[in-house]
């Protein structure tokens, strides 16, 4: 099927962007991962996209993938796994620098994500929790490649249903569920935190996932920092308009002691 696996081998050997799949043969199009999709599922993920902000990384240096094929073993070139949300600082924020991703293809990207999000439900908790029984030569659970494969070295779950927050870092191997303060968790390596929220986006109040800065301060949206900035402009105005009436009812109040305050240095 993929002419690229049967490019003879040379000495030395050709690179896996040359003989092997690229994101162009294995594209997210066709997802067949368990699980219905809700509209939780497309707002969740972006506002965790619209409220990252990296310090150490320019926004053109890392990769947001949401709901896109993650194809990680190269043995097995169809099996993916398909989070529904991950980001990969370090690499470059389009395929080869000019072409948007179809799908992330670890062998042909050389770099595995640093954070995987998966939002819990009950037709995918035994997957994403890696509780479902692997039989014969199938794929393994996202919590089997994501520690063993990829070595994710943050994964974090989100119910939903029961606003349950739980974060698993890799430690010696395996992954270790981390201690929570006030279901928070800063990740000191990309110096950003991650906590649930409450609070309204796109219309719906409940409790979400979020961002957060060293100050402890949840990031904004780019539309929440437009009715910031526009807030601030409109009472800058105001003061403005107020000063000058205060200025007016001064100058009026002194002329009516006979004084001229134009003539007042």
């Amino acid at each position: 099927m993929f002419s690229r696996l049967s490019v003879p081998q040379s000495d030395p050997p050709r690179s896996p962007r040359e003989t092997l799949p690229t994101m162009y043969d294995l594209p997210s199009e066709e997802p067949q991962e368990p699980g219905l999709p809700d509209e939780f599922h497309d707002l969740q993920p972006r506002l965790l996209s619209s409220t990252l902000r990296l310090p150490t990384y320019a926004s053109d240096n890392r990769f947001i993938g949401t709901n896109l094929n993650l194809y990680y073993d190269s043995r097995h070139p169809l099996w993916y796994k398909r989070p529904d949300w991950f980001l990969v600082p370090g690499v470059s924020r389009l395929y080869d620098g000019v072409d948007m991703r179809l799908s992330y293809v670890v062998w042909q990207e050389g770099v595995s994500p640093f954070v995987a999000v998966e939002l819990l439900s009950p037709g995918t908790e035994d997957e994403d929790l890696g509780t479902a029984e692997r039989l014969g030569d199938r794929p393994p659970t996202k919590w089997y490649v994501y520690e063993q494969i990829l070595r994710i070295p943050y994964y974090v779950l989100f119910d939903r249903y029961t606003d349950s927050f739980r974060v698993f870092g890799l430690q010696n191997g395996r992954y270790q569920e981390l201690n929570l303060s006030e279901q928070r968790l800063w990740i000191s390596e990309l110096q950003v935190g991650i906590g649930v929220w409450q609070g309204t986006f796109e219309g719906v109040t409940r409790k979400w996932l979020r961002w957060y800065d060293a100050a402890s301060n949840w990031l904004p949206t780019d539309a929440e920092r437009f009715d910031e900035q526009e807030q601030s402009l409109n009472q800058a105005i105001e003061r403005a308009e107020s000063a000058e009436e205060k200025a007016q009812a001064l100058a009026e109040r002194l002329r009516s002691m006979g004084i001229n305050p134009d003539e007042i240095v």
